[in-house]
């Protein structure tokens, strides 16, 4: 863990043509008056549902240091601020200076799906080889990377940032804040397509990382990928000269030789620039094994220590809603419960699919929701699923949401399970239908609230309610 930036009243006012008032230090910055740990800036952002002026009171209560306000909140006039003309744009300047005085080397990753997860591993990696500091969770749009970028340790070795965007636009803004030495793009995929006219357009939105990166910077880019030579020569036109490519192609700087699934303790090997490396993956799925090798082709790109940076792959674990496995106690036996209810898009169900396949459950059972903001060709995508659940041999499918409804009418009669009109429907019924020894994925976008699946199936574990589920004959 590394210790958050500290802001001088001085400081922070320069940063962003602002007034303090009284003299304070902060150490960090928050923009969440309830989860404040104490000595933060809170800065009071406002919204079209909300006003973070109305908090800066209980902000202030909370023991924060001091406010960012474009106001002053009335009965606040001697309290600790900084007073600003707006505060989003503030917070963005004071981001770069956060980056400016920051001696962090910079990877920035953006993608259709694995963009997290890639961050996760390439932040575990770097901190095998000095300080690193990475955005929390998924702070990557046009506030969560400002903020963590403001929380950037001035000491940090190095820094990995996700950029996450539905609208173009959007990431070149971040780039430009972030000026990443490394820009990873792990794929581009069919997903945000109702903002999109194609994929084509999202593979344009994606390439403004580069706009951003510094000079003397590298791309990393996935060759497996259909955009792979549009994203090269973008990464060309905006003067990167040096491409490091990963994938399974011979081609590759960065290649994924293979994947051996083991629950936990999963094998890779990879040859980078020719040479081979074999290492534990902690994580299960082959596409964490390819987040992994994108994560080590950015290491590489810095010019630091492959050999020391898979060592830390062993003990990553999946975060929650996003692979994490657990065996459940249901009354009916011992099940695997595969939580991927975090987000949901064509690719990423791909590949949680093909989890689903190597978890060796002697039935695999498939819980999905509704895949969101997928334009009009939402129906069609959710019924192409239909295909790879069978190609991979699924026994059974619940699905809730108007457009899982596609995906259910799609499979043959013997795979499809149950239907409902939304998450909070179908969680209380899913334990019932599940048997000793199956395999249970649970994914969804984010508006599917999937996530209450997991809670019931966990809250179902080791209930004793063994009688009532032995009546309906899965025991």
């Amino acid at each position: 863990m590394t210790t958050l930036a500290s802001w001088t009243a001085t400081a922070a006012a320069s940063a962003c043509g602002g007034r303090a008032h009284s003299n304070w230090t902060a150490a960090g910055v928050s923009i969440d008056s309830r989860s404040l740990t104490g000595g933060e800036l809170f800065v009071a952002l406002s919204g079209p549902n909300f006003d973070g002026h109305d908090f800066v009171a209980q902000a202030l209560e909370a023991a924060a240091a001091a406010a960012m306000v474009s106001r002053v909140p009335p009965g606040l006039a001697r309290a600790p601020l900084l007073l600003v003309e707006d505060t989003e744009a503030a917070l963005i300047a004071l981001a770069r200076a956060g980056r400016a005085r920051s001696a962090a080397r910079l990877v920035g990753i953006t993608g259709s799906v694995g963009k997290t997860g890639t961050k996760d591993l390439a932040a575990r990696a770097l901190s095998t080889l000095g300080t690193t500091f990475a955005s929390r969770g998924n702070l990557n749009n046009q506030i969560g990377l400002p903020l963590s970028l403001t929380n950037l340790p001035s000491q940090t070795h190095f820094c990995v940032l996700e950029m996450g965007m539905n609208h173009a636009g959007e990431i070149a803004v971040l780039s430009d804040v972030a000026r990443p030495d490394v820009a990873l793009i792990t794929t581009v995929e069919a997903v945000h397509l109702a903002y999109f006219r194609d994929v084509g357009e999202i593979a344009a939105a994606k390439a403004e990382i580069f706009s951003g990166v510094i000079p003397g910077g590298t791309a990393v880019l996935n060759r497996d990928n259909p955009h792979f030579a549009y994203l090269a020569k973008a990464a060309g036109e905006a003067g990167i000269t040096r491409i490091i490519d990963f994938g399974t192609s011979e081609a590759c700087v960065a290649r994924l030789l293979d994947y051996w699934p083991t629950p936990g303790n999963n094998r890779v090997s990879i040859a980078i620039d020719g040479r081979r490396l074999d290492y534990v993956l902690g994580i299960d799925g082959r596409h964490w094994a390819m987040n992994s090798l994108a994560a080590l082709a950015a290491v590489h790109a810095l010019g630091e220590d492959i050999d020391r940076a898979v060592t830390a792959f062993a003990e990553a674990i999946a975060p929650a809603g996003r692979g994490a496995m657990r065996p459940l106690d249901l009354a009916c036996g011992r099940v695997l419960l595969i939580d991927d209810s975090y987000n949901a898009s064509p690719a990423s169900m791909r590949a949680a699919i093909a989890m689903l396949a190597e978890s060796g459950g002697s039935r695999r059972v498939a819980i999905f929701g509704d895949m969101l903001e997928l334009g009009d060709d939402a129906e069609s995508l959710h019924a192409a699923l239909a295909l790879n659940l069978e190609q991979a041999e699924v026994d059974l499918v619940h699905t809730a949401g108007p457009l899982s409804a596609a995906t259910h009418n799609a499979l043959p009669h013997h795979r499809r399970g149950l239907h409902a009109a939304d998450s909070t429907e179908l969680a209380p019924q899913i334990s019932a239908t599940l048997r000793k020894g199956d395999a249970v994925l649970v994914k969804g976008s984010r508006g599917s609230a999937m996530e209450r699946v997991v809670t019931a199936l966990i809250t179902a574990d080791n209930k004793g309610d063994a009688m009532l589920l032995a009546a309906n004959g899965n025991c």
